[in-house]
């Protein structure tokens, strides 16, 4: 028992097996598949090629100025109403009692 209550753990090691990128190869597929879809060729499963390549950024450009714009703007409006609900309970606060 007095081993086990001396002994410390020793730690895992960390591994991360390598992942190979190969650009050119990536974008070789990724013209491989746009031609493929202008041309109007099936893949493999039979299924027409008719998705995005690349979603990156989509979100962003999809929601625009607008929805920020009207986000700051409910902030703003918001920001105020709790400064006023603040000035009239000071002023309750130190001139009526």
């Amino acid at each position: 028992m007095t081993g086990k209550f001396f002994h410390t753990p020793k730690s895992k090691p960390f591994y991360i097996p390598y992942r190979f990128y190969d650009p050119q190869k990536e974008e070789m597929a990724a013209r491989e598949q746009r031609i493929k879809r202008e041309l109007g060729i099936q893949d493999e499963n039979g299924s027409k090629l008719n998705y995005r390549e690349t979603i990156k950024g989509s979100f962003r450009q999809t929601m625009g100025k607008e929805s920020k714009s009207a986000g700051t703007r409910s902030s703003n409006i918001r920001l105020i109403i709790l400064f006023m609900i603040l000035a009239v309970a000071f002023y309750l606060y130190f001139f009526y009692f």
